[in-house]
């Protein structure tokens, strides 16, 4: 991510001690911004070395030898670094692939985590919500399984570092109830496989907290665009030959709804991250978080009223 002159001279959006390095997560007591390298989690938050420092010297003899039994500073701090949430999103999904590639297994798989809205209708007599999120371990080939988890990778590896690990789990997580909420709202019936929501919620938290902290986006901005019109553009070259846009973007196979939703999602959390950055708005960003959780659920009441 390229920076602006206005970026580059807020200290605020880097790490204290590194100064060549982003960061968008506070030290909980000294209200510094640190890098992955340089925070070790606490109870609540993070914690700089300098405050670490502080607190393990105000400890008691006991204090000291229970860390020392249980724990290391070193490799707490090392391990706070590690994309851990990315990598076991990828580990899981793969591991879904492969046990999809046992005779027999694929067509259990699907049945059981892909979505289709008509298991929301509870008149239906079929009621399975679990599928608006395992929608996102669920793909329909190689292909498509290795190009989300590499940009799961690629996206993640900076994000997770950048939110801390629950949040970029929740944020995933949302992003995937938003792409199946939109699919829901958009193509009620219609079955779905993939991660795709999720990935554009990460592209739309990017993009937001990108702006938020000053970053220059344009290239954030190409890349959505490209993703979320390819669908179109296949469409409207099918369309050519058959004269028909919208049998043309069906048969393209892309879920162009659950990228929107998703999008959408991302980008509402990520001004909720970023609007709620300090350990003293941490109760508004839970409650705001917990408040769209709540209308993306409610949402689903409208194909369950009219399709029910």
């Amino acid at each position: 991510m390229s920076t602006t002159e206005e970026f580059r001279r807020n200290s605020d959006n880097f790490c204290y001690r590194h100064p060549d390095r982003q960061s968008f997560v506070l030290c909980q007591r000294c209200m510094r911004t640190v890098c992955s390298e340089c925070r070790t989690p606490a109870a609540v938050g993070v914690i700089c070395p300098e405050c670490m420092a502080q607190q393990q010297s105000a400890q008691t003899p006991a204090q000291k030898k229970a860390e020392r039994r249980w724990s290391s500073r070193s490799m707490t701090v090392v391990a706070a670094g590690r994309p851990r949430v990315t990598l076991t999103i990828v580990a899981i999904t793969g591991l879904v692939y492969i046990i999809g590639l046992i005779p027999g297994a694929r067509g259990l798989i699907s049945n059981l985590l892909a979505f289709n809205s008509y298991y929301l209708i509870p008149q239906a007599g079929v009621f399975q919500p679990w599928r608006l999120l395992t929608v996102a371990l669920v793909h329909d080939g190689f292909f498509h399984v290795a190009l989300n988890m590499l940009a799961l990778w690629f996206i993640g590896r900076s994000l997770e570092p950048l939110l801390g690990r629950a949040r970029f789990l929740l944020l995933y997580l949302l992003g995937a109830l938003g792409g199946s909420v939109a699919v829901a709202l958009l193509a009620p019936g219609v079955w779905t496989v993939g991660a795709s929501g999720a990935i554009f919620a990460l592209f739309g938290a990017l993009l937001v907290i990108g702006r938020h902290i000053g970053a220059d986006i344009r290239v954030i901005g190409i890349l959505i665009a490209v993703n979320f019109a390819w669908p179109f553009v296949l469409a409207a070259i099918n369309a050519i030959s058959s004269g028909d846009f919208l049998g043309s973007l069906t048969a393209v196979g892309i879920s162009w709804q659950a990228h929107l939703g998703g999008l959408v999602t991302g980008a509402l959390v990520g001004l909720i991250y970023a609007r709620t950055r300090t350990p003293a708005l941490r109760g508004a960003q839970i409650g705001l978080l917990v408040g769209l959780s709540v209308v993306l659920i409610a949402l689903l009441a409208i194909p369950a009223v009219i399709f029910g």
